[in-house]
């Protein structure tokens, strides 16, 4: 019972998106249709990339690059800002969730060791804000991000224009925020635990190669089904454990989302009525769709209504702010900090009002440009 309710606690949003998909089925009974609902080259190109991103986080490169980083600097000001800014802009390359699953735990023991724990959730708001805003910066930064590129037939200069300038506000937000955690000096009094990269130094070249290929895929220079197949011939000869860390409920999640975003729009009071309340409000709509779906749904749900996907796009970003649930990747941080010794409601009172500050200021910056 007790293995029920933990799988429930972690994989609520993908319970939440089959149930609706069953819901749904009796308005639209299963059909041959069902198929052409499925976006096959978002998921094929949200597989390939988290199966590449899930071996380089297995070989440890990214820990190491931070733990290179952060011992350059010495004070827990120094520290704050590193990070800050090694979440934003790696999560441009490896999404918001991969980049939170790897410096959050890193972020815990380091403040363990240098005793700057009190500092905990003010720098791990801080990172998570960080990640769910430096990935709305690229194509591939979050999966909201990567569908609706591909969805929207998406060129880099359109996407780069939409969503640029609160890319750049919310840096500049950052670094100054990042500045006031204090100026104390701090000695890491031992060395911080490595994960252990395997006996094949090939692996990280052919991780390399991998992301390469799948960025030539993402802007349509490659085939996506040419990249699963080396992908796949690739991970079974050479590195098949990775294929277990790779987060297959989100894979799934976007199907049963797919499926229910299809039967709805084949609803046609609900099709009317999404479509009259959406068409020319599409980040106020992307906003507040986000604070209760998540801005991955929300970003599924509300394309297949508009076709301004820029407008749409700056608002499921932006969306990501606000509650707990409005980013999945921000659930990645509290079930991190569940397991410390600190008062989880501060962690939720300090992270809502952070990300409140920031939605404010974001859309403040919408409205005025």
């Amino acid at each position: 019972m007790n293995r029920v309710i933990d799988f429930v606690k972690k994989e609520i949003v993908l319970i939440i998106s089959f149930v609706l998909a069953i819901i749904s089925m009796f308005f639209v009974p299963p059909s041959e249709r069902y198929i052409d609902y499925i976006d096959r080259r978002t998921l094929g190109l949200l597989f390939c990339l988290m199966t590449i991103m899930a071996g380089l986080n297995r070989l440890g490169l990214f820990k190491l690059l931070a733990e290179k980083l952060v011992h350059k600097v010495h004070t827990i000001r120094g520290v704050t800002v590193t990070l800050v800014l090694l979440c934003f802009f790696i999560s441009m390359i490896i999404t918001n969730d991969v980049t939170l699953i790897t410096f959050v735990p890193f972020t815990i023991i380091l403040l363990e060791i240098s005793h700057q724990k009190s500092k905990l959730i003010y720098i791990v708001t801080l990172e998570t804000i960080s990640a769910n805003l430096g990935s709305m910066t690229t194509p591939i930064g979050n999966p909201q991000n990567l569908y609706l590129f591909s969805n929207y037939n998406m060129n880099i200069d359109e996407f780069i224009i939409a969503i640029i300038p609160y890319s750049v506000l919310s840096l500049v937000l950052l670094v100054v925020l990042s500045l006031f955690v204090g100026n104390e000096s701090i000695t890491v009094e031992k060395e911080l635990n490595r994960v252990k990269g395997s006996k094949n130094s090939f692996l990280p070249i052919m991780y390399g190669i991998l992301f390469i290929l799948a960025l030539f895929s993402v802007f349509k220079i490659l085939d996506y089904r040419v990249l699963l197949g080396v992908l796949l011939i690739a991970i079974l000869s050479l590195d098949r454990i990775t294929l277990i860390k790779v987060d297959y409920s989100l894979i799934f999640t976007f199907v049963f989302l797919f499926i229910f975003i299809g039967n709805l729009g084949n609803i046609e009071y609900i099709h009317n009525f999404l479509q009259g309340i959406i068409i020319g409000n599409e980040v106020w709509v992307g906003v507040l769709s986000s604070q209760i779906f998540s801005n991955v749904p929300a970003s599924i749900l509300l394309s297949k209504f508009t076709d301004n996907g820029s407008a749409l796009l700056i608002g499921v970003n932006i969306g990501g702010l606000g509650t707990l649930i409005a980013s999945m990747a921000s659930l990645i941080s509290f079930k991190f900090l569940q397991n410390e010794n600190i008062k989880i409601s501060r962690y939720i009172i300090v992270f809502t009002f952070m990300n409140l500050v920031f939605l404010g200021i974001n859309l403040l910056w919408y409205v005025l440009v």
